[in-house]
């Protein structure tokens, strides 16, 4: 290899950069930025600082020949392509930075001594023509999604054909990284800016390598050690199938249409996982619920004479000695698609291209589906029952059961269908939540891989997995004890600590929010759940020392006052947080009054409904619990059964003991927002 270390303003001199294509897109996000940012500003006067490795490889002819807009610059004024192998995080920011710089110097002020045309010029495009034409001297290979938005959002250029290709991760974070450079650039003042890019174009310095032909680039590229941020999987992945693509045995057009695929698919994999900029979806993630489906049961046959005789898929998924042979990385970059595994002569069972042409469509199926499962609410292409029951699942907690919803939405067309298994799923992830038995969440994780596997290979119907799944939820709540020993636990811990309190209360919620006549949602899930925030009220407070409490709740023992602080009835959600003086007024304070407004009145559906109360008392308390299981009853179709059931499961059996009443006294009637 050559080397040298060079300044950046070298770096730029006569030679245009490309990032090619098995290249992951810009990975940098604020930490990196700021530490970068830091670096620059920290640096002393006239010192130099080293800022990492850069290793470029030269573009031969044959591919730069196809350059249409850079020839003229490559021909006629000597300018060297080359392919940026390793740097291209540093490389990039240091352009977008310079870019920003240019920004915030007016047209008719040098920065030292170079006019902000000389500037753009230099490290940003030439023109030819009178400006007519233009060519970038850094960016990616032409159909990166990436190239265009570079050009248009961050370069600020008018482009005639300006792609429709669809927003990244990676072209989010070149979004976030100019305006992160954008707001600490507009802190300075002009001489500070002018010595930023001195330092930024001379004194941060690259060790400059030029990549023989002898030495392979794309294994140079995975070995290579990334500094600023590593590969992930996915990156490496697409590296491994690009490289692959030029080793079978085939005609060169075959080969191009086999890369061209793989980096269609990327293109796809990046928007969806990164469509939904605030909460981005993980690549290892779905990688691995994908492997799982595609490869897991190939692990299984392949593997299983290792293991004694009669062991289930289910078991191999669940033990322990299974999860070295299901670490996906280690099978895909390490035993699959590796260049000893091509099918030849020696290897007759070895992988073809077909194989990975199939791989790779599945992969892009399956992530749209992704994607659309985890975000219902923004993508709008479900039915909006589907959407209303994806949107409870990932309330709960989707994870477990993605890979069997991915599934069986990409084999199943009728809608109808579709929305039974999330109905029998919701079902199940209420039971596992009320469940005295906490293991059974897990264990049934690998025993939903195993029917996603069969659907996808015609092993089952979808009738059999949602009639699998009811049939579980029914045991499970139907085992000998389970509802007496439901009934314990909610004695010993209340309802307060119940990790399904959030989603029951916020299920009731919406309950009452589509019989009002308003249809304005008063409670947002995102800020309800939010552990930071104290979102459920105790209607009867846990300091009650107030005489408008002790009234009604000093005969009582202290632990039947614990009780009823922490049962089902006594528990609220907030549409907003109160203060903390909020919880220990007494009731009638609470639902409003001229100096308070934010009580239940002007709360949520659930507060408001409150507000039909005069007092609240034990029997209130009472009450309302047994109208909320009257609710939990018709909401998930499960049968706790009569009111006396209802007052034995929330354990406020005493309540009518020592108010000397009977079940007639009661009034259960659903109270009804208006």
């Amino acid at each position: 290899m050559e080397t040298s270390l060079q300044s950046l303003s070298k770096i730029f001199t006569e030679k245009l950069y490309r990032i090619p294509d098995y290249q992951r897109g810009y990975a940098w996000t604020e930490k990196q930025l700021k530490d970068f940012w830091t670096d620059l500003v920290q640096l002393e006067k006239d010192k130099n600082h080293y800022i990492g490795v850069l290793t470029v490889e030269e573009v031969s002819k044959e591919l730069y020949s196809k350059w249409e807009d850079d020839l003229w610059i490559i021909e006629h004024k000597g300018y060297k392509p080359l392919y940026i192998v390793d740097g291209q995080q540093r490389l990039t920011t240091s352009i977008i930075l310079i870019q920003a710089i240019t920004e915030f110097i007016p047209e008719n002020k040098k920065l030292n001594y170079n006019s902000i045309g000389e500037i753009r010029k230099k490290f940003i495009f030439e023109s030819k023509d009178d400006g007519i034409s233009k060519s970038f001297i850094f960016g990616y290979e032409k159909d990166n999604p990436s190239y265009d938005y570079l050009k248009s959002k961050v370069f600020n250029e008018i482009l005639e054909d300006f792609s429709s290709e669809p927003e990244t991760i990676y072209t989010n974070n070149l979004e976030k990284s100019k305006a992160y450079f954008v707001e600490q650039l507009g802190k300075l003042e002009f001489k500070e800016i002018e010595e930023l890019y001195k330092k930024l174009t001379q004194n941060f310095l690259f060790n400059s390598y030029a990549i023989s032909s002898d030495i392979d680039v794309f294994i140079a590229f995975e070995t290579m050690n990334n500094r600023g941020k590593s590969l992930s999987y996915l990156e490496l992945l697409k590296n491994r199938l690009i490289y692959l693509s030029t080793k079978f045995e085939t005609t060169d057009n075959e080969k191009n249409k086999l890369r061209k695929r793989v980096n269609e698919c990327w293109k796809s994999i990046y928007h969806n996982l990164g469509r939904n900029k605030d909460n981005p979806l993980d690549d290892d993630h779905f990688l691995r619920n994908h492997f799982l489906i595609y490869f897991g049961k190939k692990i299984f046959e392949e593997t299983k004479k290792d293991y004694k005789e009669g062991i289930t898929y289910q078991y191999f998924l669940r033990s322990r000695r299974s999860s070295n042979k299901l670490d996906y990385p280690v099978f895909l970059l390490e035993k699959y698609f590796v260049t000893k595994n091509i099918k030849c002569q020696e290897i007759p069972g070895g992988i073809e291209m077909k194989d990975v042409y199939n791989y790779v469509n599945s992969l892009q199926k399956s992530v749209e589906t992704w994607y659309r499962i985890f975000n219902p609410k923004l993508d709008k292409f479900f039915s909006p029952e589907i959407t209303n029951y994806l949107n409870k699942i990932n309330r709960r907690g989707i994870s477990p059961v993605a890979s069997l919803i991915m599934v069986f939405f990409e084999t199943e067309k009728d809608e109808k269908q579709k929305l039974k298994l999330l109905i029998a799923l919701e079902k199940y992830f209420f039971i596992i939540s009320i469940s005295s038995n906490p293991y059974y969440y897990h264990i049934h994780q690998s025993n939903f891989i195993v029917q996603a596997t069969d659907l996808s290979e015609n092993k089952t119907t979808s009738d059999k997995i949602i009639q699998n799944i009811s049939d579980l939820s029914n045991k499970i709540y139907n085992e000998p004890n389970n509802l007496k020993e439901i009934i314990k636990n909610f004695k010993s811990r209340g309802f307060y600590k119940w990790e399904g309190i959030y989603h029951f209360l916020y299920e009731y919620e919406l309950s009452l929010y589509e019989k009002s006549k308003t249809h304005r949602i008063k409670l947002n899930w995102e800020e309800f759940s939010d552990s930071d925030y104290k979102t459920i009220e105790h209607i009867y407070p846990q300091n009650g020392r107030k005489n408008c409490w002790k009234k009604d709740y000093s005969k009582y023992t202290t632990k039947q006052r614990n009780t009823l602080r922490h049962s089902l009835g006594n528990l609220v959600p907030l549409s907003r947080e109160k203060n903390s003086s909020f919880s220990n007024k007494c009731f009638i304070d609470k639902i409003s009054n001229s100096e308070n407004t934010v009580g239940f009145r002007f709360g949520s559906y659930s507060e408001n409904e409150l507000t039909k109360h005069k007092e609240w008392t034990p029997i209130e308390i009472l009450e309302r619990g047994i109208r909320l299981l009257s609710f939990l009853e018709k909401n998930w179709n499960i049968q706790i059964g009569k009111t006396e059931d209802k007052i034995n499961f929330l354990n406020l059996g005493f309540v009518l003991d020592c108010e000397k009443k009977t079940i007639k006294d009661l009034n259960t009637n659903n109270i009804t927002y208006k």
